[in-house]
């Protein structure tokens, strides 16, 4: 882990094996956050959980959020902001500056805002 770090709790963050984070990645872990192993995030990456109502009135007193799941052997480029209540696929590879709103299978390289596949990776 490259500081610095940022997170809100800490306690909501599972890592496997010899996950990577560079500079500047922010975890808001109002949910639990499961990275699997050997998973890498490029400088400022941001994983989202927290969410709020969109009524005006329940937003000045409720929070709540979706855990996120990201699976092993995963490459999140630099700037990719991931979302509450995703899940991405072992093997896929975020592009760099991607918003990550909804699932993304394994074994594929997705990007863009909204973030989607483009092809699968083959080895």
């Amino acid at each position: 882990m490259q500081p610095p770090f940022y997170c809100d709790y800490g306690s909501n963050i599972h890592l496997g094996t010899r996950v990577f984070f560079n500079f500047n990645c922010t975890v808001l872990d109002v949910c639990e956050v499961h990275i699997g192993d050997y998973t890498l995030f490029g400088p400022g990456v941001q994983i989202l959980t927290p969410l709020h109502p969109f009524n005006a009135d329940l937003r000045r007193t409720q929070e709540y959020g979706k855990p996120i799941e990201i699976g092993a052997d995963v490459w999140v480029g630099s700037g990719a902001l991931i979302l509450a209540g995703v899940r991405i696929g072992s093997r896929t590879i975020i592009g760099a500056g991607s918003v990550v709103t909804r699932d993304i299978p394994e074994g594929v390289l997705a990007a863009g805002n909204p973030c989607r596949v483009i092809r699968d990776v083959s080895d």
